[in-house]
């Protein structure tokens, strides 16, 4: 990539994302659910969500406040959940035992933050060279993604809606260039999700911290690099400073999906009216999330590579081996984990149909559109 050629690019304006994220879910999706019509009759309902992100993080961060005021306004202030920040109730990575636990009655976090329990809690957010953010949409909404999650969530006593997304992540900083499989044996990186466990097999230290301790560790040099999302965020986070290099792409986060996980008991009390409120405002965050990363990202990138970043490209040898170790973690999993293989097998098969049409029309026209052969 050429500096120039991406100042010029980003300087012409910013794309955002139009998703197929218009399905209704168990029921007949065909439609986004439409917010209902709340009567004066309906109960007063005051909710907790606790988040596992810092209220600084505005746009990860504030999906939980598009839910929080699009049920509000949609019950007249009758259905009232107040959001709070990683840290105020609980640690930002233990969102969802919160949930389970009944401490609060809803969360917002990424599910593949909970891989130590199960390796299955991966498919929820994302998986190494897996689906991207529109994949993942027509996976959960049209595929059955929903119903396969639901019933490995039901084991912690939760259920899911999807609830916003990054697209497709970068690849982290790092504070020394990397060329070979040789360059990642010993460096210590913050990494989450399986991501963590493919690099480990190619000789990372991955590290699991919560995104507002990255930067304190990659300062005092406790860990070498660092991936959290892509341009926005990193550079609200000021990672820059300490770490000059920006790999992409982010292969272990395609299509990252942020979800709000609901206990179980608690949904069973909500009305019908609150329920269908629920999932219309959880559409809406889920969307806009998207969009708005892809609005931001361009600009900010623009500014971190003014601001003298190297962005460089993760290696075809780095590459090729990330995506050999993923495939030996999901046969071995796979062989020993039966929720894992269940949804494993469904989310293949319909990542490679989804795959086949991707690497036809959009493929080209993307090609085209960005090199203009």
């Amino acid at each position: 990539m050429q500096r120039r050629d991406f100042l010029a690019k980003a300087g012409a304006g910013a794309a955002a994302l139009s998703l197929a994220a218009c399905g209704k879910n168990e029921e007949s999706k065909t439609a986004a659910p439409a917010a209902p019509a709340v009567h004066g009759a309906l109960p007063e309902i005051k909710w907790r969500l606790t988040s596992s992100f810092p209220k600084s993080l505005d746009t990860i961060h504030g999906a939980a406040d598009i839910l929080a005021n699009r049920l509000r306004a949609m019950t007249g202030g009758k259905f009232d959940i107040r959001v709070f920040p990683a840290g105020e109730i609980v640690p930002g990575l233990q969102a969802l035992d919160a949930v389970q636990q009944g401490t609060v009655e809803c969360c917002h976090t990424c599910s593949y933050y909970y891989v130590g329990k199960d390796k299955t809690f991966g498919f929820g957010t994302s998986i190494p060279f897996g689906m991207t953010a529109r994949q993942m949409n027509a996976w959960i909404y049209f595929g059955g993604g929903q119903q396969l999650l639901d019933e490995f969530y039901a084991n912690y006593n939760v259920l899911s809606f999807a609830g916003g997304n990054t697209g497709t992540q970068m690849g982290g900083w790092w504070r020394k260039e990397v060329y070979t499989v040789a360059d990642l044996k010993g460096v210590k990186m913050r990494i989450a999700g399986l991501g963590g466990a493919v690099f480990s097999a190619l000789g990372i230290v991955p590290q699991q911290i919560a995104g507002s301790d990255i930067y304190p560790a990659l300062e005092k040099g406790t860990i070498d690099a660092a991936e959290w999302v892509g341009p926005y965020d990193d550079e609200k986070l000021g990672f820059y400073k300490v770490a000059s290099n920006y790999y992409y792409p982010g292969w272990w986060e395609p299509g990252p999906v942020i979800h709000f996980f609901v206990n179980k008991a608690e949904w069973a009390k909500l009305p019908k009216e609150y329920q269908e409120a629920f999932q219309a405002a959880a559409h809406e965050a889920n969307v806009t999330m998207a969009a708005e990363y892809d609005h931001k990202n361009p600009t900010a990138l623009a500014r971190l590579m003014q601001a003298g970043v190297k962005v460089r490209e993760f290696s075809s040898e780095i590459l090729k081996a990330s995506a050999q170790a993923a495939a030996e973690l999901y046969a071995d999993e796979a062989g020993k984990n039966p929720a894992f293989k269940k949804i494993h097998a469904e989310y293949d098969k319909y990542r490679r149909t989804q795959a086949a049409w991707f690497s036809l029309a959009e493929r080209r026209m993307d090609g085209f559109l960005q090199t203009g052969k």
